[in-house]
């Protein structure tokens, strides 16, 4: 009874496709020929593309002219709405293999066969943007991943951030609205610097805990390769028994969890607003796939109280030392998309969208995402026929009774739109429920009917304490600088009090540095506990901290694709340089030659390197790390230019690793560093610096293996006085 969706169904197919074997014969005659000729949309060939139709060589266009009108029309229709949310994004095909089976809590068959790899679509994107905003705001980042399974298409539709602002879904347009610019002058574009956004927030306790995380590291993700992915929600997961089990969703980066400094990502927004779109599809171009592991924290059923706190609130997460994750199998992300509209923009996710053996909670911001997508994908994308589109079109065989509407693709035969029926195969048709299929998890429903929420959502600022505690001081001083500049944006000086003082809630100091930074007195958490709505509620917690929200505390995952700038100038001492580059590369990094002008510089002995890139072109902040070559020449031509210093100093602010070789010390001298510097006392007074005196082979292997490490650790925040230096 299950018919494929490209009408490849029996007699009926056959025959069409017998009737006119002349008219395939011409259309893959066509299209053998299409990349020599030009067609109008009906086939007709293209004589002259350059001049359009008109009554003399100087008069007027005429009216006739249908391969004008036509080409215009289209170029006029080729823009559909952009998504409200998520509008700006970016995306890959891939797979998705699962390490072991996982029957014992579900029936999915994507995530039982170990054998399977299941096709995959990943869409990247930022939350309040619109899609000419730049990749590096300070923001959400969506991250949604399409399995093409053998039982339909299942949609995971997470973020980088494992809560969310808002409880319950009748928020979400009032979320949005005060996010996005300002309806009276749409400004400002993709960020939440302003009045509306922070008059929204204050007066609402529960945004507290995501706020911690967005005015974190974590919203300037180094790259869409380097982020956390979460599910948010809390989702179910059935087995052959009928069990259920609870399930929070992770996906856990190959390449480690990074970030940006804050002015880098506005210094990167200026220079490349690509940057995370570009970084993307290069690695995948270069062959280097991104991977990321799929995590589980599973949850008995009757479980599901133990922890203070209830599951089905999306502004909480389950923190990793009271349910560990569970890693179950990888993603890789292996082809970019051929087209972009047709592909990254034209791709519909839903959470909806389900297998059997995986269902939903009772999670209200949850429910109320089943009804959003699947209205808004049908506006976006022109009807109720979005998913006829390749990127949308499941693998799994197709087969309802769903007819019409705009864009239909697939062409239905016969009289039959209804069940059941007894015409169509000449036997009776009905679906009546069975065995076979997804069947909906049987949970015994509370009345009665009431527009309240459970008293187990009014804790909310438990979690968002326990963030600030897990936080390193460079960390905390992030969050700090984020909440001041983001503050000191909002016009209304009511709002800046009212914020400051729900910050009180998280932590007193934390509301006290905040304070201090936008002129305020000391917070008053009494002012805040007299607001409307506002509950100061706190389940008794039993961690203090949770290590697995620390970024910085997080061991290396090596050098694999860290970006790294070399300087040079003629006069580079390639003797000692040849080795390092070698040693980077078989590391794993991607070693570039900046220079200040393009073409080649000449070593100290008369050969010629490559530059890749100029000082001026691709700045600092476009790089994980500075290695200053060596030789007298080139370390003194490079001290004498401001873009050089200005380039090493700004990586150094940023908390990058730089290497000097040799004579390039000369580039460190703003920075008090001597050529003779002890390693320890560098360490000490500049951690991530790294100096390479010892030109002879075992003196520049000591060298490479201190720069490996220090690039494995991505940023080093510790330095004393960064902010100090001049760039």
């Amino acid at each position: 009874m299950v018919q494929s969706r490209n009408g490849g169904r029996g007699k009926q197919a056959r025959s069409a496709e017998g009737s006119s074997p002349d008219k395939i014969q011409q259309l893959q005659a066509f299209a053998a020929d299409a990349a020599t000729t030009l067609s109008t949309n009906q086939g007709l060939r293209i004589a002259d593309n350059h001049n359009s139709l008109k009554a003399g060589p100087r008069g007027p266009t005429l009216m006739e002219d249908f391969i004008l009108r036509e080409k215009l029309t289209h170029f006029g229709h080729e823009r559909i709405p952009e998504r409200v949310v998520n509008a700006r994004g970016s995306g890959a095909h891939g797979h998705f293999q699962v390490y072991r089976s996982l029957s014992e809590y579900t029936t999915a068959d994507f995530l039982n066969d170990p054998e399977t790899r299941t096709p995959v679509f990943v869409r990247f994107s930022t939350a309040a943007g619109a899609q000419g905003s730049a990749d590096t705001v300070r923001d959400v980042r969506g991250f949604a991943v399409k399995f093409y399974t053998r039982e339909g298409n299942y949609d995971l539709v997470g973020n980088n951030i494992p809560v969310f602002y808002i409880q319950d879904a009748i928020k979400f347009p009032d979320l949005m609205h005060a996010m996005k610019p300002q309806p009276h002058h749409e400004m400002p574009q993709a960020a939440t610097a302003h009045d509306t956004f922070w008059d929204f927030a204050s007066l609402m306790p529960e945004t507290t805990h995501m706020l911690m995380w967005t005015m974190s590291d974590r919203a300037l993700p180094r790259s869409y390769r380097m982020m956390e992915g979460f599910g948010v929600h809390t989702f179910r997961l059935v087995n052959g028994r009928g069990e259920s089990n609870l399930v929070k969703f992770h996906w856990k980066p190959k390449l480690g969890v990074h970030g940006l400094a804050w002015d880098e990502a506005q210094k990167i927004a200026g220079k490349d607003p690509d940057f995370h779109r570009r970084d993307l599809w290069d690695a995948i171009e270069a062959g280097h796939f991104p991977e990321w592991e799929l995590g589980m924290q599973i949850v008995p059923e009757h479980h599901a109280a133990d922890y203070g706190f209830d599951l089905l609130d999306a502004t909480k997460l389950i923190p990793e030392e009271l349910v560990p994750v569970q890693r179950v199998g990888k993603l890789v992300l292996d082809r970019n998309p051929d087209n972009f509209f047709a592909e990254t923009e034209q791709v519909a996710f839903h959470p909806g969208h389900l297998v059997p053996g995986i269902d939903f909670t009772a999670d209200p911001l949850l429910q109320g995402r089943l009804f959003s997508y699947g209205d808004a994908q049908a506006w976006r994308l022109g009807g109720a026929n979005f998913h006829e589109l390749p990127i949308n079109r499941s693998l799994a065989a197709v087969h309802n009774f769903q007819r019409g509407g705009r864009h239909r693709l697939q062409i239905d035969r016969g009289p039959v739109a209804y069940e059941p029926h007894s015409i169509g195969q000449g036997t009776e048709f009905r679906v009546d429920g069975g065995p076979q299929g997804f069947q909906s998890f049987e949970e015994p429903l509370e009345s009665p009917k009431l527009r309240r929420r459970s008293p187990a959502f009014d804790d909310h600022f438990t979690q968002a304490t326990l963030f600030w505690n897990s936080m390193g001081a460079a960390e905390k001083d992030h969050i700090v600088h984020a909440f001041r500049y983001e503050l000191s944006k909002v016009m209304l000086p009511a709002v800046r009090r009212r914020m400051v003082d729900n910050l009180a809630h998280v932590d007193p100091r934390l509301a006290m540095k905040v304070a201090a930074g936008l002129g305020l007195d000391a917070p008053d958490p009494k002012a805040a506990a007299g607001q409307a709505g506002f509950r100061d509620v706190r389940h008794a917690s039993t961690l203090e901290e949770s290590m697995a929200l620390n970024m910085v505390a997080r061991e290396g995952a090596g050098i694999g694709t860290r970006r790294i700038a070399v300087l040079a100038a003629d006069g580079v001492d390639g003797v000692s340089l040849r080795p390092l580059l070698q040693a980077l590369g078989a590391a794993g990094a991607e070693c570039r030659i900046v220079a200040p002008r393009l073409g080649t510089v000449a070593t100290a002995s008369g050969r010629r390197l490559e530059v890749q890139a100029t000082l001026i072109g691709m700045p600092s902040v476009m790089f994980d790390a500075v290695l200053v070559a060596g030789g007298k020449d080139s370390a003194e031509a490079l001290a004498k230019m401001g873009d050089a210093v200005h380039f090493v100093l700004e990586a150094y602010r940023h908390g990058k690793p730089v290497c000097a070789v040799g004579d390039g010390a000369a580039l460190l001298r703003l920075l008090d560093i001597a050529p003779g510097t002890d390693a320890q006392a560098l360490a000490k007074s500049h951690p991530g610096v790294v100096l390479g005196t010892d030109l002879q082979p075992e003196g520049l292997e000591q060298t490479v293996l201190a720069f490996v490490q220090a690039v494995a650790r991505h940023r080093h925040w510790d330095r004393p006085a960064a902010d100090a230096v001049p760039a």
